[in-house]
């Protein structure tokens, strides 16, 4: 069964939260594929990871790149995922009504956002209704910490 975390973000932004993510997703092997909402996400997103030196360089790709399959990090406003990817990551409120294709889902959500909480609650239920025992992640100084 496919492992869903959902990541509150509550001390900064997501283009500061994924890098780390990223770069642990990388270091264990995987490929991910990042689900933005809307092209200014994926644009800001894109600029933010080509700019990360530290912890580690995170390599990706887009649409209109070449050989899309060999990007270890693929971001994309649609449902795909050409490289393959083992872990997705959801921005903006996605959905994914398919967990099959993929080992682990990290679903991030604004934790100073009203709207963006109450749907991940919704989510968060949706899941669990599906069958899959989602856990909680809350954004700390340094790093997350598992909540109940």
């Amino acid at each position: 069964m496919t492992q869903i975390g959902f990541y509150h973000l509550t001390r900064t932004g997501t283009t500061e939260a994924l890098p780390p993510l990223l770069t642990r997703t990388l270091g264990a092997g995987e490929k991910a594929v990042i689900w933005c909402a809307a092209k200014p996400m994926l644009q800001e997103l894109d600029k933010a990871l080509w700019q990360v030196a530290t912890p580690r360089w995170l390599p990706h790709g887009s649409e209109g790149a070449l050989c899309p399959d060999l990007h270890p990090i693929w971001l994309t406003t649609g449902e795909d995922s050409p490289n393959k990817a083992r872990f997705l990551f959801l921005l903006e409120n996605r959905t994914c009504t398919d967990f099959a294709a993929f080992s682990r889902v990290f679903d991030l959500f604004d934790g100073q956002d009203p709207q963006a909480v109450a749907a991940a609650r919704e989510r968060w239920t949706a899941a669990r209704a599906a069958g899959h025992s989602p856990t909680y992640w809350k954004q700390e100084a340094q790093g997350w910490t598992r909540g109940g």
